[in-house]
C-alpha cells in the first residue's frame, strides 16, 4: 500500500477532499493512506506561530524551518520520496504520476503565504512538482492534484484495471471522444462503428480518432506520436500498411460529415496534417 503524509497549515483541506470519489473509494480498500500533518503542532508560542518575515524584506511571509522540520522528522523514514510543490518546479506529467504510484512513501510539503524556508529544499525535498504555470494561495490543491493522478495508476483503485491506460496521454495521444445513450441526440448520431460490436475494429477507430483528436487540440503532442510511428513503421522489414500519417489520412476521408460532427473534428482540414 501507498502511504501518503502531507504537511499542510489546513490539514481539514487534505481530509476533506480525499474522502470522495475514487480516491475515497482507494482509502477505503485500504489500496493508499492518506494522512494531513500540520506544523502548528511543533508551535511553541501560544499563538502557534508557523511564518515570519522574509529576510531582506518582500512580499508574504515564510513558513518556520523548524516547525516544518519537525513535522517532516516525524513522518519521514529512510524509503521516503519528499515533494514540494511549487511554481518552480517540473511540470506534473502522466509519466510522472505513473512513477510516484511506485513510491512505498510520498511526503508531500504544502507552502502557504510567501512559501518555504529554502534550507528545508536544500536539506530535505528531493523533487519540486509544479501542476502548471500559475501561482495558487498554497500547495493543498496541487497536492490533491498530484494524489488524484497517482491513484489511477494503483492497481484495483480504478473500476477496471487497464482504465489509466486508456486515459489522455497514456499512449502520448488525447483520449478519444466517449459516447452513451440515446445514439441521436442534438441533432447528432454516435457513429456506427461504435454500435457494431467488433471489438477489435472499434480498438483500432478509436485509436485513430484519438490521433485526429489530438492532431486538433494539441499538434505539438501529435507530432511526437507521429515521430514514434514512424520510427517503429522504419523498423518494420516487411511494410504492410501506408506510413503512419498517410493511413491516417485516408481513414480521415472515411468519416462521414455526421462523424466529423459528432468527434468534433468538423473544422478538421487536410492542410492540418502537415505538422
Amino acid at each position: 500500500m501507498l502511504t501518503i503524509d502531507v504537511i499542510t497549515l489546513f490539514p481539514e483541506m487534505i481530509d476533506a477532499a480525499v474522502s470522495h470519489g475514487v480516491l475515497g473509494q482507494a482509502l477505503k480498500s485500504e489500496r493508499l493512506s492518506v494522512k494531513a500533518h500540520t506544523p502548528r503542532e511543533f508551535a511553541q508560542d501560544r499563538h502557534r506561530t508557523v511564518d515570519d518575515r522574509p529576510f531582506g524584506g518582500g512580499d508574504g511571509m515564510i513558513m518556520l524551518p523548524e516547525t516544518l522540520e519537525k513535522t517532516l522528522q516525524k513522518v519521514q523514514h529512510k524509503n521516503s520520496k519528499v515533494i514540494y510543490l511549487s511554481p518552480q518546479g517540473k511540470t506534473l506529467t502522466d509519466e510522472m504520476a505513473r512513477s510516484f504510484s511506485k513510491e512505498e512513501h510520498l511526503v508531500f510539503i504544502c507552502g502557504r503565504y510567501g512559501g518555504i524556508d529554502q534550507r528545508i529544499i536544500n536539506s530535505y525535498v528531493d523533487q519540486e512538482v509544479s501542476i502548471g504555470d500559475y501561482v495558487l494561495s498554497g500547495g493543498e490543491l496541487g497536492a490533491l492534484v498530484v494524489i488524484d493522478a497517482l491513484a489511477r495508476f494503483i492497481p484495483g483503485v480504478l473500476g477496471h484495471d487497464d482504465s489509466a491506460d486508456k486515459d489522455s496521454f497514456s499512449e502520448g495521444l488525447l483520449e478519444h471522444p466517449n459516447f452513451t445513450r440515446p445514439r441521436a441526440y442534438l441533432e447528432q448520431e454516435v457513429p456506427e462503428v461504435l454500435l457494431g460490436g467488433n471489438h477489435k475494429v472499434i480498438e483500432e477507430w478509436k485509436k485513430k480518432v484519438s490521433a485526429l483528436v489530438t492532431l486538433k487540440k494539441r499538434p505539438d503532442l501529435f507530432k511526437e506520436f507521429l515521430k514514434v510511428e514512424n520510427e517503429k513503421y522504419q523498423a518494420q522489414k516487411k511494410k504492410k500498411t501506408a506510413a503512419p500519417l498517410k493511413e491516417l489520412i485516408e481513414f480521415y476521408k472515411t468519416l462521414s460529415e455526421n462523424d466529423l460532427k459528432v468527434l468534433g473534428l468538423e473544422d478538421l482540414r487536410e492542410e492540418d496534417f502537415n505538422v
